[in-house]
Parts: C-alpha cells; sequence; structure tokens
C-alpha cells in the first residue's frame, strides 16, 4: 500500500531494436497510494518491438496476489512524443489504466508504427489525454 512516487524522468534520442518491450510503464493490480507524473518519452525509433508502446495500470504476472484488483496508483502527465518504427504485432500502443484511478494527461504526438507494411493498432482504455499529430495510428484516448 505504501509506496514512493516517481516523477519528472526522461527518456530521450534512443534507438530500441529487436525487443520485447519499448517504453512502458507499469503497477500491480492492487491498492497503493503511489503515483508516477511528470513522464517524457522523446525521439525514439523502435525496429522489430514486440511491445513498443505500453502502460499496464492492471499488471499481475500469473495472477497471483492481485487478480480481479485495480491499481491504486495514479498515473498523469504522461508524454510520448515523436516516436515511431516498426511493431512486431499489430497492436503497437496498449494503454490500459485502472478503472478506479485512470492514467490521464495522456499525450500522444507524432506517433508512427507498421506491423508488416500496414498500419499498427492501438488500444486505450479508461486513459484520458490528447493526440496530436498521430501520423497513421487511430486514437483511443478520451
Amino acid at each position: 500500500m505504501n509506496e514512493e512516487g516517481v516523477q519528472n524522468v526522461t527518456v530521450k534520442t534512443a534507438v530500441i531494436s529487436y525487443s520485447l518491450s519499448g517504453v512502458r510503464i507499469k503497477s500491480w493490480g492492487r491498492p497503493s497510494n503511489g503515483f508516477v507524473k511528470g513522464i517524457v518519452f522523446e525521439d525514439i525509433l523502435m525496429r522489430n518491438v514486440f511491445y513498443p508502446i505500453v502502460i499496464d495500470q492492471n499488471y499481475c504476472p500469473h495472477n497471483i496476489n492481485c487478480p480481479g484488483q485495480e491499481s491504486g496508483l495514479q498515473i498523469s502527465d504522461v508524454k510520448f512524443n515523436h516516436i515511431r518504427g516498426t511493431s512486431l504485432r499489430e497492436l503497437a500502443i496498449q494503454i490500459n489504466c485502472s478503472a478506479t484511478n485512470p492514467c490521464t494527461g495522456i499525450k500522444l504526438e507524432k506517433i508512427n508504427f507498421r506491423f508488416r507494411n500496414h498500419e499498427a493498432k492501438s488500444f486505450c482504455k479508461n486513459a484520458i489525454g490528447d493526440v496530436l499529430g498521430l501520423g497513421q495510428l487511430k486514437s483511443c484516448l478520451k
């Protein structure tokens, strides 16, 4: 329950190749009073990444010690800017936030991913934010 917060982290000008994960934020699906805010991912090229952009606020590996619970962690003010490349799966953006503590202030700017020479897709749940110059991906933010 008592977790410290994480804030003001920037990842800028990077190349991620042949990786399982690109840029991600994950928190356990259980009660917490922690937070994640003021995060920036900017100018990142990805080549053949399985999970390019992920926020998972309901993380629960093997459904042990947290199944069916919602994350109490508050995620806010996260910016993804000028991130592009190729995804190894059709779903390039996956933002899965808690129903009881939705992600807020999520910004997607100039995002462009391809999957097998086609546009990649996005999925969002309980995420509130803005989309600017998204490229080919359709926005799923509210």
